[in-house]
């Protein structure tokens, strides 16, 4: 009997209609999750861990200028990248993040670097790229981060108040309700029955004051246990924080008995009671039941199973 092993990728969630996308820029999305679903299928199907695979999905989509995390990371007000991500093992609940590094070239790594190296959970700023020097994490020069079109997107707003939450298909005007939340991430089941969960992002543009998402607090934005589940999310990062999201939809499991799809139905329908439109989520449980829910007009997903076929989706 074949064993159960799969994998599931996103891109972040928003304001993505088809109306806005060219035909190019489609199939250069649908490109990006699928090579990200390759690298982890090559872990999976060889028999190794779930962790492994997330970690490895998660840095291809990192060094794609298309996706808000690594390279093509969105500027802060201060004309900066700030980045952040985190990483759990559902079979022994170990967890690495980071959170507002400025030159490490794939934070999913020194995310896993922690989880496998450390004592901590989360570093941040100058000390977690000390740990990473010490460690031999790749880091870079701030240009690897530079794109042109994440620059203009600075530019229509640096001069306002105004934050933008990513995932433009086209740049959009200042003040324009246009909301895209550039977020990558990965979750995944092994033939030993392990889960695991990864994310990582780029913020906001136009951020300040070192603000952090979701993406590297475990238990918001990434949670992963093998008694249940495991999460990886993409929104507005604050409400996703507040409402503990990834942690809320194990706990529906757990302590509730809800399956997989009736948790991550609960959770996000109660956020777009509190917040429309912001974001969404991709899960995968113990038994290999998957889930992508989110409530904006599309999310860059994707997913591929122990036979080797994927698909990839963007719009609702």
């Amino acid at each position: 009997m074949e064993k159960k092993f799969r994998l599931l990728v996103h891109g972040g969630a928003g304001t993505i209609l088809k109306s806005s996308m060219t035909p190019q820029l489609e199939k250069d999305y649908r490109s990006g999750l699928e090579l990200a679903l390759a690298a982890g299928y090559q872990i999976l199907e060889k028999g190794g861990s779930s962790l492994l695979a997330v970690e490895a999905s998660v840095k291809v989509l990192e060094d794609n200028p298309l996706f808000n995390a690594g390279k093509g990371a969105v500027f802060t007000h201060d004309k900066k990248h700030e980045l952040d991500a985190s990483i759990m093992d559902g079979k022994t609940l170990k967890a690495g993040a980071v959170a507002g590094v400025t030159n490490i070239k794939n934070p999913v790594n020194l995310a896993m670097k922690i989880l496998r190296e450390s004592d901590y959970v989360m570093l941040c700023g100058e000390g977690a790229e000390k740990f990473a020097a010490q460690h031999g994490v790749k880091q870079v020069e701030s240009s690897y981060y530079f794109t042109d079109f994440r620059y203009q997107q600075l530019l229509q707003i640096i001069d306002t108040d105004k934050f933008q939450l990513d995932h433009n298909v086209k740049l959009t005007k200042v003040g324009e309700d246009n909301k895209k939340f550039g977020t990558v991430g990965a979750v995944a089941l092994d033939m030993d029955g392990n889960l695991a969960a990864a994310t990582s992002t780029g913020g906001l543009t136009n951020k300040r004051f070192g603000r952090i998402g979701d993406s590297p607090i475990i238990g918001a934005g990434t949670y992963a246990n093998n008694a249940t589940c495991a999460v990886s999310c993409t929104g507005q990062g604050e409400t996703f924080i507040r409402n503990v999201v990834a942690y809320d939809i194990s706990c529906l499991m757990e302590y509730k008995g809800l399956n997989l799809a009736e948790a991550c139905r609960f959770v996000v329908n109660k956020l777009n009671q509190q917040d429309p439109e912001c974001g969404g989520l991709i899960a995968i449980d113990k038994s290999g039941e998957i889930c992508f829910e989110f409530n904006t007009p599309g999310m860059y997903r994707g997913l591929i199973l122990e036979n080797g076929i994927s698909e990839t989706f963007i719009y609702s």
